[in-house]
């Protein structure tokens, strides 16, 4: 597995999409992870499929839609990712961060990251939407790894505010009834109840499979992150019951109008900013 992005195919994937839509200008956009995929049914839009996408390819995981939706929120040009690529899926870090590096070189400053995650803290059981405050990147590898790109930002990016302050408080406002960190492990298994014990002692509040990949990059490049959890289930150990990627979905089916209802506000609150 190639551990380095290839820059080639990110430029190829950015001109795929401009010739496409070659009026776009999105202002911000959004990744949606496992479970959040009818949460944007409401937003229409063109679409363009990911496997028509250089370097893209179809998501490899149920709950992903794989399209790429340009759609327009109170006048904000808005890029919606339905579904993303996984590091566990092994086939490098192209594929995981080119959403990221596309809504960049297409001009959009803000991101918002989505994700299902288990519930570590004794107040997040599932159903809770969690804004992110922080994370902890247990995935073994980072997608700035390999020789030095220019076009990625710095050598060493300053992590000290990855996930924005004033976007989280949007999220709190717009629906999110809690905040906290998010580590991140490269799965594709379930935890052990030995690994999140360890990750509780360490100060993570949730855990998933995704997210920071995208952090990390959005970050080098200037851009606001926000991120949110959808807390689908209890970490293991916590609760007796064996963990699916079934009951996630199941969950976030059931959180679905709280889903729906803060991703529509926190846009709103965007394109009020932006004007």
């Amino acid at each position: 597995m190639n551990l380095q992005i290839n820059q080639l195919t990110l430029d190829s994937a950015t001109e795929t999409v401009q010739k496409t839509w070659p009026d776009a200008k999105p202002k911000c956009g959004l990744i949606l992870g496992s479970g959040w995929g009818k949460a944007v049914a409401d937003f229409h839009g063109l679409e363009i499929p990911y496997d028509k996408i250089p370097g893209f390819g179809k998501t490899g995981v149920m709950g992903h839609a794989g399209k790429l939706r340009c759609t327009t929120v109170n006048g904000m040009e808005v890029f919606i990712f339905q579904g993303r690529r996984h590091w566990y899926e092994g086939e490098g870090w192209t594929p995981v961060v080119l959403p990221t590096y596309l809504l960049h070189a297409l001009g959009a400053d803000t991101v918002l990251l989505t994700n299902a995650a288990g519930g570590i803290r004794d107040d997040l059981g599932p159903g809770t939407l969690m804004a992110i405050s922080d994370h902890i990147n247990m995935l073994g590898s980072n997608p700035l790894i390999g020789p030095h790109n220019p076009r990625m930002g710095t050598r060493f990016p300053d992590q000290s505010n990855v996930y924005n302050k004033p976007l989280r408080k949007k999220l709190l406002k717009s629906g999110a009834t809690a905040s906290g960190v998010y580590i991140a492990t490269s799965g594709p298994t379930f935890e052990t109840p030995a690994e999140i014990k360890q990750y509780r002692s360490t100060g993570a509040d949730a855990v998933g499979m995704s997210t920071v990949p995208e952090a990390i990059v959005a970050n080098a490049l200037g851009m606001r992150v926000a991120g949110l959890s959808c807390i689908c289930n209890w970490a293991a150990g916590i609760s007796p019951a064996e963990l699916t990627h079934e009951d996630v979905n199941q969950v976030a089916t059931e959180a679905m109008p709280r889903m729906k209802s803060t991703i529509s506000a926190f846009l709103e609150e965007l394109a009020d900013e932006s004007k």
